[in-house]
Order: C-alpha cells, then sequence, then structure tokens
C-alpha cells in the first residue's frame, strides 16, 4: 500500500502531465498545477523543488506511459514488413483521431518548446524515449528481414513525427497516410 507522500506526489505528477499535456510546460503554471492536484503552491514544492524538477518526474511518468503504448502497438502489429508499416501508421492515426484535443508527440512537443534549451534534463528523457522507440522499431524491422533495418527505422521515424507534425499544423490526415505510403516503399526495397 502506497503511503500518504507516495500518494500526494502521485497526484501531483497527474496534475502535472495534465496541466503539460493541455498547455505545454512553458504555459503551465505551477500555482494552476497544485490546484489541479488540490494542494498549495507551498506542499507543491516540498515534493519538488522547481518547475524543472516537476517536468523530470512528469517526463519519467510520461516514458514508462510511452513503454506501455509501444507494448500495446507490438501486441497488435503484424510480423511482416508491410503489415508492420501499415499497423504503425494506422495506430497512429487512430491516436490522433480519437484522443480529444490531440497535440502530437509530448516529448516532441516538450523538446520544441526547449529548443533554446540544448542541456536541458528534459531534453535528455525526451531523446531517451524517441531512441527507445527507434531501436524497438529496428528489432522489429530486422525480425520482418528488411535490409538495413537501423537506417529504416530512423526512416520511418522522421516520417512518424514530420507527418504528427504536418497533421497539426494543416488539420489534415492524409499526411499520415502520405507517411505509410513513402514508408512501405522504404521497407520494400
Amino acid at each position: 500500500m502506497r503511503t500518504k507522500q507516495e500518494k500526494t506526489r502521485r497526484r501531483i505528477i497527474e496534475a502535472v502531465y495534465e496541466s503539460f499535456w493541455r498547455l505545454g510546460s512553458t504555459r503551465a503554471r505551477v500555482d494552476a498545477i497544485a490546484a489541479r492536484a488540490g494542494l498549495t503552491k507551498r506542499t507543491l514544492y516540498s515534493y519538488f523543488a522547481s518547475k524543472d524538477e516537476l517536468l523530470a518526474a512528469v517526463l519519467q511518468h510520461y516514458s514508462e506511459l510511452a513503454a506501455q503504448r509501444l507494448q500495446h502497438i507490438e501486441n497488435r502489429t503484424p510480423t511482416d514488413r508491410f503489415g508492420l508499416v501499415d499497423s504503425l501508421f494506422r495506430q497512429l492515426a487512430s491516436w490522433a483521431n480519437t484522443t480529444p484535443r490531440w497535440s502530437g508527440s509530448g516529448f516532441t512537443r516538450l523538446v520544441i518548446e526547449l529548443a533554446d534549451m540544448p542541456g536541458h534534463p528534459a531534453r535528455v528523457i525526451a531523446r531517451r524515449a524517441k531512441k527507445a522507440t527507434e531501436v524497438w522499431l529496428a528489432g522489429k524491422l530486422e525480425a520482418a528481414r528488411v535490409a538495413q533495418s537501423g537506417a529504416r527505422a530512423r526512416d520511418i521515424m522522421l516520417l512518424m513525427e514530420g507527418s504528427m507534425a504536418l497533421m497539426l499544423i494543416h488539420g489534415d490526415r492524409n499526411y499520415i497516410d502520405a507517411a505509410a505510403r513513402a514508408a512501405k516503399q522504404l521497407v520494400g526495397k
């Protein structure tokens, strides 16, 4: 059973996650996060010394969610190269279409917000999470006998990230469909 401190810490992290997801890290205010968690700002700061610490904690939480999401994706992904690509992009489109106020990858959004802070620890966490996805994808492509699976995984990551950004810019799911077609050409070589 969790102690009261663990429950409070978890409540704060969930409030931070919700606030950062809705507003981004730079627009989310600590007093609003504290209110969302049902705490005073002073209590929140007794758990986390700064907004950067809050950011690191929520990114760690998000990393865990991303790992769970990858496992979920893997469980629904065919093992042949074209089925794999179709499934990845279909699941990406589904995530975008069924999530209220979908705003793309939280890691990507965060790194964009921190673009002028190359040494920020949050960027390290985001990079680690994206790399884990790329390594996972390379393994799936290798199992599907795709030549140069590491390079193709990087190409597909670029297509996924780019299609999410363009879908957000234009509000058009066709960018995800176009990325899927391009990814199929890459793995078909």
